[in-house]
This record gives structure tokens, sequence and C-alpha cells, in this order.
């Protein structure tokens, strides 16, 4: 499994290059840490239960292997695609980091509400479904990596770990103003638009109305 997820890694570090190589800039390749159980970050202490993350303070991907069995056994997600995606979702919050986008986020949290912040963090993460839907359109048209089946798997992924289903199965209820990731609607159409568009100009999740 590690080695499956660095080959992931890897492919989203061709895509970037490339992408911001055309726009002018440079991608700087983010640092991945596999854990098991436990993991000290920049962003603090995390325990296996908060899932895969991405720290912009040290700019590395930290994946706890044990979440894709998770994702297979808990969350009915099996496929390698869906745990490319989940990673690819990663990588989208580092591209926030390097295109100033989580640090513009964090500066208008600290003067919101809960409820707003809360709002603000879905649009993120939405843009972050977007741009892992990006890595897999540029991925696939340069390399041909997506086989049948493979984008449903990604999208069952996303629909799977959506904040409305999982607080359904955890607490049995559904509160919106909670939200911080996105509905399972919402996250498979954001990942869906950035498959079919391919472009940054596509994920602008901040600017839209409807999400």
């Amino acid at each position: 499994m590690a080695d499956f997820v660095s080959v992931v890694l890897g492919d989203t570090e061709d895509t970037w290059n490339a992408l911001f190589r055309d726009a002018g800039s440079r991608y700087e390749e983010p640092r991945l840490v596999l854990f098991s159980g436990s993991v000290n970050s920049a962003c603090g202490y995390a325990q296996a239960a908060t899932g895969p993350f991405y720290c912009p303070g040290d700019q590395k991907v930290y994946i706890d292997l044990s979440f894709y069995r998770d994702l297979q056994q808990r969350f009915g997600a099996p496929g390698d695609f869906a745990q490319a995606y989940v990673i690819a979702h990663e990588i989208g919050h580092h591209v926030q980091t390097l295109l100033g986008i989580s640090q513009e986020v964090r500066k208008a949290q600290a003067k919101l509400g809960k409820t707003e912040s809360n709002a603000l963090s879905v649009r993120q993460e939405l843009q972050a479904d977007c741009f892992a839907g990006i890595w897999a359109h540029h991925a696939n048209r340069s390399r041909q990596i997506v086989e049948s089946g493979d984008i449903d798997e990604a999208l069952t992924a996303a629909a799977a770990i959506g904040d409305d289903r999982l607080q359904k199965q955890s607490r049995g209820y559904v509160s919106p103003e909670s939200f911080t990731h996105g509905s399972s609607a919402q996250r498979t159409k954001w990942f869906k638009r950035g498959w079919s568009k391919g472009e940054l100009s596509a994920c602008d999740t901040f600017e839209t109305a409807s999400l």
C-alpha cells in the first residue's frame, strides 16, 4: 500500500508540475508522511481517526494507511482509484497553499463565527475535490491511467465521506450548519467538474452562489 501511495503521489507531481509550468510558475512538491495510529505535525498531534490530512505549516501530506481499510470496509468505497482520489484531494490542499488560497481562508475565518467559518471551510474542501478531478483529467490525458469504472470508484469515495452521510451514520440526523467538507452530492459534483473541465478556473468554489 505504501508503494501505491508513492506512485499516486508521483503522478500528482507530474500533473501539477506541468500545470504550474504552463502557468509560468513553479510547483513545490509536498512531502509524504505515512503513519499508523498517531503522528505529530506542524498542525499538531493527530490520531488515525482524523483520517488523511494536509498540513500547510510543514507542507506535508499525512496518510494513515488504516484509513484505506476503513474506506473499503466501513464506508463501502473499495478500489484503487477511490484511494487515489483521497491522495489527490489532499494534494489539492497543497495546491491551495501554493496559490495563497489557504492563507486567505484562514485570515477570513479568524473574523467569522463558527457557522460562517464552517461554510468557508466547505468551499475550500470542495475546491480540493475539484482539484483532485483536475489531476485525474490531466493524468488520463497524458498517461491514460483511468480505466473503466475508476471515476465511479472516486465518486463513490467522495460520496461516502460527505458530511451528511457521515453525520447520519454517526448520530442519525444531519445538521448542515456544522458541515466542514460538504455533502455527498456537493463532493461528487465538484470532483466531476474538475474531471470534465480540467482547468483551475472551473474550480472557483468561492465565487459561485450555488455549491
